[in-house]
C-alpha cells in the first residue's frame, strides 16, 4: 500500500500516516448542527468563504451520517453563514500527497449525502462553486435566490469535477452538462431554475418563509413514508424504465405495504380526516 492510500476501518479514515476518526457533532468547528422537532439543519460557517477544508468535509459527512440515523427526522436542511453558500474545495494549503487525503474526506462528505435516507433540502443564497455546486446539485430539494450563482471552474485548473460529471448529466442533461464543465462559466440562479438544477426560486426577503413553507409540507408526512419515496426514486436512476418500475414496485409491495401510516392514510381518506401519523 502506497503512503497515501485511503483505507476504512471502524468508522476510522486511515489516510497516510494519518488517521481521521469521525468527529461528534459536539466537536464541530466549522459545521453547526441545529435540531429542531423533526427538522436537522446543518450551517456551514467557515469565514470569509465556506471553502471546504478536510476538517469541514468530515464534520459535514459526520453530521449527515449522525443524523440520518435518528428515527425522529424527517428532514436535512443544509445552508450556509456568511455571502457565499460555498466557493469549492481548499486546495492552496495541501501538498501533492496531503491532496489525497483531502479529496478522500471529499468523498466521504459526498457519499454520505448520497447515501442518506432522509430527504435533503440545500438553501443556497449566495455563489456555489465547485465542490459547493456539487453540494446543491445533491440536494434532493434546492432552495435558492436571485444572489445564487453555480459553478464547475475546475477546468481552468486543469482539472475536471469528477462528481458533477457524472451527476449533472442526470439533471441538466449532457449538452448542458459539458457547456458547465468544459467552458467553466457560471449560471445564474434564473438559468439554474429553468433547467432543473434549483426547485425554488424566491427573492431573498421571502427565502426564509419559503425555506419554512417547504419544510412544513414535507415534515407533514410520514417519515418511513418520505424514506420509502426517496428510495424508489433514487434506486430507479439510470435504470431502463421496465426496471425502474420494477424496482418501484418492489419498494412499495414489500416494505411501504407492511406499514401502519399507509393503513391509516387510507382509512383517513374513506373517513374523510386528515391521517394521524404514527411514523411507523
Amino acid at each position: 500500500m502506497s503512503p497515501h492510500t485511503p483505507t476504512r476501518s471502524a468508522g476510522v479514515e486511515v489516510l497516510g500516516t494519518l488517521a481521521l476518526a469521525a468527529p461528534k457533532i459536539s466537536e464541530f468547528q466549522f459545521v453547526k448542527v441545529r435540531v429542531d422537532g423533526e427538522v436537522a439543519r446543518l450551517t456551514l460557517d467557515r469565514p470569509d468563504h465556506n471553502l471546504l477544508n478536510e476538517r469541514m468535509l468530515c464534520e459535514l459527512a459526520s453530521g449527515i451520517n449522525i443524523l440520518g440515523e435518528q428515527y425522529n427526522i424527517k428532514l436535512i436542511v443544509l445552508e450556509s453563514a456568511g455571502k457565499t453558500f460555498c466557493g469549492g474545495i481548499e486546495l492552496g494549503e495541501y501538498t501533492q500527497r496531503r491532496v489525497f487525503q483531502l479529496l478522500d474526506a471529499f468523498h466521504c462528505a459526498f457519499s454520505a449525502m448520497l447515501d442518506t435516507s432522509k430527504p435533503l433540502l440545500v438553501v443556497v443564497n449566495g455563489p456555489a462553486l465547485g465542490g459547493g455546486a456539487e453540494l446543491a446539485a445533491l440536494g434532493d430539494l434546492v432552495v435558492a435566490t436571485p444572489k445564487a450563482r453555480f459553478a464547475q471552474p475546475e477546468i481552468k485548473l486543469g482539472v475536471f469535477p469528477p462528481l458533477a460529471a457524472a451527476i449533472l448529466p442526470y439533471i441538466l442533461g449532457p449538452k448542458q452538462a459539458l457547456e458547465l464543465v468544459l467552458t467553466g462559466e457560471a449560471m445564474s440562479a434564473e438559468r439554474a431554475r429553468e433547467l432543473g438544477l434549483v426547485n425554488w426560486l424566491v427573492p431573498e426577503a421571502e427565502l426564509e418563509k419559503k425555506v419554512n413553507d417547504v419544510i412544513a409540507k414535507v415534515t407533514a408526512q410520514s417519515a418511513p413514508v418520505l424514506t420509502m419515496a426517496k428510495k424508489a426514486i433514487m434506486g430507479s436512476l439510470g435504470l431502463p424504465l421496465r426496471d425502474g418500475v420494477r424496482n418501484s414496485m418492489k419498494v412499495f409491495l414489500n416494505e411501504l405495504a407492511e406499514l401502519e401510516d399507509s393503513q391509516e392514510g387510507l382509512r383517513a381518506l374513506v373517513e374523510k380526516r386528515a391521517p394521524k401519523w404514527k411514523n411507523r
